[in-house]
């Protein structure tokens, strides 16, 4: 069985929220450096189109539940969204990009302050990796484009 440090080093994760009453989309940035989880792509990673065979280590609720158990977070809570399919060529490999949505009613801030971020809206994230950010563009286009479905 793979351990979560070999897992993370082919994904990373977006956390977002949106409150579709006051159409709010937040992410998390962490220790004020990248909007990833656990830690930003390498400096020399560049976008790949998604690999035609995705491997056990790729797999989205593999991902999701490593998420969970290594952040304390209630898998309820949280949903995989599957149209969000981005990859990133490392020197390493194949790294996957996996959005997942919280499904709760507001923002669970305290739960990532104790994990080191701190959920801001996208206008707040200037500053951030510009591929970092073109990411959350796409992240922004699909919940927000699709009414937040």
């Amino acid at each position: 069985m793979m351990n979560t440090q070999d897992l993370f080093a082919r994904n990373r994760v977006i956390l977002t929220h949106f409150d579709s009453y006051s159409t709010a989309l937040l992410f998390p940035r962490w220790n004020n450096n990248t909007l990833l989880w656990p830690e930003a792509l390498p400096a020399s990673a560049t976008p790949m189109p998604a690999p035609t065979t995705i491997g056990p280590m790729h797999v989205a609720n593999t991902v999701k539940q490593a998420v969970v158990e290594r952040c304390g977070l209630n898998p309820d809570e949280l949903e995989h969204v599957g149209e969000f399919n981005h990859w990133a060529q490392t020197e390493s490999g194949p790294v996957r990009i996996h959005l997942l949505r919280f499904t709760t009613l507001d923002a669970p801030k305290a739960a990532i302050e104790a994990l080191g971020g701190e959920f801001k809206p996208i206008s707040l994230l200037r500053g951030s990796a510009m591929s970092e950010l073109l990411l959350l563009r796409e992240v922004f286009n699909l919940i927000v484009g699709t009414g937040g479905q």
